[in-house]
């Protein structure tokens, strides 16, 4: 049988598991409620049985384990230093010291985004390209940077907070203090914020029939089907907010010239009008550079990113830079 690895994707309600091969192919994944109101003590614990639960249906144990998180970690230690949407104390947590015995093997950690980054570099557009910008679009926004085929992380593996750009001076007010991050422009509660707004004022009839009136179906996807069905307003404020996130893309463009650019997450299956806007717009503001090569496009991992991430973490031991 093929070597096996351990992929923990740790969030506030859920945890995913999988085990897979150094080609990513899954042998057993499973999920269990995150319970996090018993706090590191008790849902580290679980995160083993969970493992447990898999290795025995897959008849093998994994010979390591990352742990995808959602936060700020000290990768080279091991331990969570801040995750602002876990309850519990979480900060100054050794997570792989507390772990590793229960699992039997070596454990790593990384942030749930550049873990993402990381599953596109291994397993998917990273395999063509030695330079990439990954970004994921979600209830925030995250990425990675990968340069010279290697995820760049910084000494506190913050490198990638790319949602936390400044985009407009005096924008709205940040989950991180900070005014205009790209992240309060365009991350899925900033799309379905507007959204909800054209419903309620009667100019998205398109999105109303799609949603049956029902304001919590909405999502960035609805909305850009609304748009392609005839919301003229809609689509105005997709594009708007798209441009904002053209802007975030051609800021990174004239910084790091990479190869390419991959929008990952939920919110980047809004499709060719997401695409095509931040294509436009990068052409339009990236005049000193070529952009003719620079490709701009989905993730071929989809949702499985973090999985995946985690994956190659626990092939490379910890040794993404």
């Amino acid at each position: 049988m093929a070597e096996l690895f351990a992929s923990v994707d740790l969030g506030g309600t859920t945890i995913g598991c999988a085990l897979a091969d150094s080609e990513g192919k899954v042998a057993a994944e499973g999920t269990i409620a995150t319970e996090g109101y018993r706090g590191p003590e008790g849902v580290i614990p679980r995160i083993a049985r969970a493992i447990a639960g898999l290795t025995e249906q897959a008849g093998a144990r994994p010979s390591a384990v990352g742990v995808v998180v959602p936060g700020l970690v000290d990768v080279k230690r091991g331990v969570t230093k801040f995750l602002p949407n876990m309850p519990g104390k979480w900060q100054e947590v050794p997570v792989r010291e507390i772990l590793e015995p229960l699992v039997g093997c070596p454990v790593f950690l990384l942030n749930d985004a550049r873990a993402a980054a990381l599953g596109e570099l291994n397993f998917g557009h990273g395999k063509t390209v030695s330079s990439m910008i990954f970004f994921t679009l979600g209830t925030g926004i995250g990425g990675g940077i990968i340069i010279d085929g290697r995820l760049r992380l910084g000494p506190l593996g913050a490198a990638g907070e790319i949602g936390h750009m400044t985009i407009l001076p005096d924008g709205p007010r940040c989950g991180c203090g900070s005014r205009g991050c790209l992240e309060t422009l365009f991350s899925g509660p900033a799309l379905c914020g507007e959204g909800v707004r054209l419903l309620r004022s009667g100019q998205a009839p398109k999105l109303f029939e799609r949603l049956g009136g029902d304001l919590n179906r909405i999502s960035p996807k609805e909305m850009a089907a609304a748009a392609e069905e005839g919301d003229s307003a809609v689509r105005t404020v997709i594009v708007r907010h798209a441009e904002y996130l053209g802007i975030g893309v051609a800021n990174l463009v004239m910084t790091l010239d990479p190869d390419m650019v991959v929008l990952g997450g939920g919110v980047a299956q809004m499709g060719a009008l997401l695409f095509d806007t931040v294509r436009e717009v990068v052409k339009q503001r990236v005049l000193m550079v070529p952009t003719d090569r620079l490709r701009i496009e989905a993730s071929l991992a989809g949702e499985q990113a973090g999985m995946l991430g985690g994956i190659a973490l626990a092939m490379k031991r910890g040794q993404v830079e």
